[in-house]
C-alpha cells in the first residue's frame, strides 16, 4: 500500500530541512522516496500544517520496579484521573505515574512515537521488559544501571584490567537488552548500604575504597571503546544538594574529553549563594556544555503540581523522603545491584527553592547554545509528568508567556534569576532538533527522527498556531510505522512498537568469573537472568531492533 502526504510544511533537521513545502511518500511502514507515475492507495492533504517525525523521549521513566512501586504507593493519583476509554483503548488511569496503557496512549496523543527507560536494573530487567511491551503506540527502549553493582565495584577495587571490565559491560547489556548504559549517583547507592549518607566526586566508598570518578572514568571508557552510540548517561553525586554545581563541573573535567550524558542537568546546577544559600548555577553549567563537545545533557525541567519522584538514587530519595507530600515513601534495596526511592512530592510555584529550580532548568535551555546537545525532558515523573511537554514547549518558545509565568512565582526567587533577562526564543526547527533529530542521533537510531526515505514512517502532523502549547499539546494526524493511530487528537489505531538495543562485542569468557559469582551471592542463576531474544518478541507485540556499535571500538 502507497499513501501519500501531500503539500505539509516539514521540519527535517537531519536533513537541514526547515519548512519545506515538500511531499512525503509511505510503503510497508517505511518512509520511500516518490515512486514515479504510481497512483497512491491513500493521500493525505496536509496543505498549511507542519509536518514532523514523530517525537522521541530519550528519558523517561515508564517500565520497571520504582515506577512500579510509584503506581502502587498513590492510587488517589488513578483514581482521580482515568483515562477515557472507547472500543480501541482498554481502561487506564494515572496523573503522575500513569498504567502502562494510559503511558502509550498518551505519548501518542502529543505526537511522541518512542520512550527510552533511563534506569533498567539488571537483575529486574525481565520486569521492565514486560511492562514496556505493555505500553502501547511506542517504540522502547532501556539504558542499564551499573555503577553500584557488587561485581563492578569488586572489579575497580581489584585492579581489573578495563579489557576485563568492558567485557562485562557489553555482557550486561546483552543480558537485559538494553541499547546505552546509566550510572546513579556513582557507587552512592551501594555506599548507602555501608551508613554513608553522602558520597562526593573524590570520595572514597568506604568498604571498596573506590571512587565516583574512578567509577564514572572506567564505565564511560567502557561505552567508549565498545562503540555504544549512547555516551554513558550519568546521574552525578549530590543531585538536589546546594552547592552541586561545583561537583557537576567538576565531574565534566574528570571525564577527560570521554564522551558523556548528563541527566536532568537541572538537578546539578544549584548554588550557594545569597542568604538562603541556594542559587543558580545554570550560567556555569551551560558554559560547560558550550565549551565542552563531549557533553551533552537533558534538563529534567520542573514544572508546578503534583507529581512522584522515583529514582534508583536511594542515598537522595532517603534524604528527600521528610519532604514527601503525600506523607509516605518507599527505599528499598535490590539484590547486590542497587536500590531505589520513591517520594511523592508537589512543587510550589510560590515556594523559593521550587520557583529557582523552575527558573534554573529554563535558564540552560536557553543558555546551551547547540540544540542538537541539550534535550527536553522533566525526567518524567520526578520535574513533572511527560504530559506538560506542550506546556513547556511553549515556555521555550514564547518569551512573552515565559515572562508571564515568571511573574506569578515567587518573586524572591525570580528576582535573583536571570531568566526575564534572556531573550532568546526557540524556532520549531530547535524543537525538532531536541524532541526529534537530536534524541536519535545520540542514541544511534539511524531510521528514526528524520523524515528521509529509508526511515521508519513515524510521523506527525501539526497545525500551526500561535499558541505552541495547543500545538503541541493535540497533532491533527500521528502515523507509527506508517499507520495511522491519531486522528485529530483521538487514538484510532492500537499498534505495538519495538525494541531497541546494541549488541557490542566481547569475550565469552567474562561468564567464568560471572557464574561462581552468581552462584555465591545472587537468588537468581546466571541462565536466568539472561534475556533471549525470543523473550522479547514472543508475545507477538515486540520486534527487537538491533543498532550498529560504531565502526573501529576496540571490543
Amino acid at each position: 500500500m502507497l499513501t501519500k502526504l501531500i503539500g505539509g510544511k516539514v521540519v527535517d533537521p537531519a536533513h537541514g530541512i526547515d519548512g519545506e513545502i515538500r511531499d512525503l511518500y509511505v510503503r510497508d511502514g517505511r518512509i520511500v522516496a516518490a515512486p514515479g507515475d504510481v497512483k497512491p492507495d491513500r493521500i493525505y492533504d496536509l496543505r498549511g500544517k507542519v509536518v514532523m517525525a514523530g517525537a522521541i523521549d530519550m528519558h523517561t521513566h515508564i517500565g520497571g520496579g520504582k515506577v512500579t512501586i510509584a503506581r502502587t504507593l498513590l492510587p488517589e493519583d488513578h483514581r482521580a484521573d482515568p483515562a477515557p476509554r472507547h472500543g480501541l483503548m482498554r481502561g487506564g488511569c494515572g496523573h503522575a505515574a500513569p498504567s502502562t496503557l494510559t503511558t502509550g496512549y498518551r505519548y501518542a496523543e502529543m505526537g511522541y512515537t518512542a520512550g527510552f527507560e533511563p534506569a533498567v536494573l539488571p537483575i529486574n530487567a525481565r520486569q521492565a521488559h514486560m511492562e514496556m511491551a505493555d505500553v502501547p503506540l511506542m517504540d522502547v527502549g532501556g539504558y542499564v544501571m551499573l555503577g553500584s553493582d557488587d561485581f563492578f565495584l569488586r572489579l575497580l577495587s581489584s585492579g581489573a584490567e578495563q579489557k576485563l571490565i568492558n567485557d562485562y559491560v557489553a555482557w550486561t547489556i546483552h543480558a537485559s537488552q538494553c541499547i546505552g548504559v546509566k550510572v546513579v549517583n556513582p557507587g552512592g547507592i551501594s555506599a548507602f548500604k555501608f551508613n554513608q549518607r553522602q558520597l562526593d566526586l573524590d570520595e572514597r566508598h568506604t568498604y571498596y575504597g573506590v571512587t565516583p570518578r574512578q567509577i564514572l572514568q572506567s564505565l564511560a571508557r567502557a561505552v567508549h571503546e565498545l562503540g555504544v552510540p549512547h555516551p554513558l548517561h550519568v546521574h552525578g553525586c549530590n543531585l538536589g544538594v546546594p552547592g552541586n554545581v561545583d561537583t557537576t563541573l567538576n565531574t565534566i573535567a574528570g571525564i577527560e574529553g570521554l564522551p558523556m550524558h548528563l541527566t536532568h542537568i537541572q538537578f546539578h546546577s544549584y548554588g550557594m549563594e545569597g542568604d538562603r544559600k541556594f542559587s543558580s548555577g545554570a550560567a556555569q553549567i551551560a558554559e560547560a556544555i558550550n565549551s565542552n563537545r563531549n557533553i551533552t545533557a537533558d534538563v529534567g525541567q520542573i514544572l508546578f503540581g503534583q507529581t512522584v519522584t522515583a529514582s534508583g538514587d536511594s542515598m537522595q530519595q532517603h534524604a528527600n523522603a521528610g519532604h514527601a507530600n503525600p506523607n509516605k515513601w518507599v527505599c528499598m534495596d535490590i539484590e547486590c545491584d542497587a536500590g531505589c526511592g520513591v517520594v511523592p512530592f508537589r512543587y510550589r510555584d510560590k515556594n523559593f527553592v521550587n520557583a529557582l529550580q523552575w527558573c534554573i532548568g529554563l535558564e540552560i535551555f536557553l543558555l546551551v547554545d547547540d540544540p542538537w546537545r541539550i534535550f527536553l525532558t522533566t525526567d518524567h515523573p520526578n520535574g513533572a509528568p511527560f504530559t506538560s511537554y506542550p506546556h513547556l514547549i511553549r515556555l521555550l518558545m514564547d518569551r512573552s508567556f515565559r515572562n508571564e509565568m515568571l511573574a506569578r512565582i515567587s518573586p524572591d526567587a525570580a528576582a535573583v534569576s536571570h531568566l526575564g533577562a534572556l531573550e532568546r526564543e526557540y524556532s520549531l526547527y530547535e524543537i525538532a532538533i531536541m524532541t526529534r533529530a537530536g534524541a536519535a542521533r545520540l542514541l544511534g537510531l539511524s531510521d528514526r527522527g528524520h523524515l528521509g526515505p529509508g526511515a521508519a514512517a513515524d510521523i506527525t502532523v501539526y497545525s500551526e498556531q500561535d499558541d505552541k502549547e495547543r500545538m503541541f499539546a493535540a497533532p491533527d494526524y500521528v502515523f507509527k510505522d506508517g499507520e495511522l493511530v491519531v486522528e485529530k487528537g483521538e487514538i484510532v489505531k492500537i499498534v505495538w512498537g519495538n525494541v531497541h538495543t546494541v549488541k557490542p562485542e566481547f569475550d565469552r569468557g567474562i561468564e567464568k568469573h560471572l557464574r561462581p559469582y552468581f552462584d555465591r551471592y545472587l537468588t537468581m542463576n546466571l541462565d536466568n537472568f539472561v534475556i533471549r531474544d525470543w523473550e522479547i518478541e514472543g508475545d507477538g507485540r515486540s520486534n527487537l531492533l538491533v543498532h550498529p556499535c560504531r565502526q573501529g571500538a576496540s571490543a
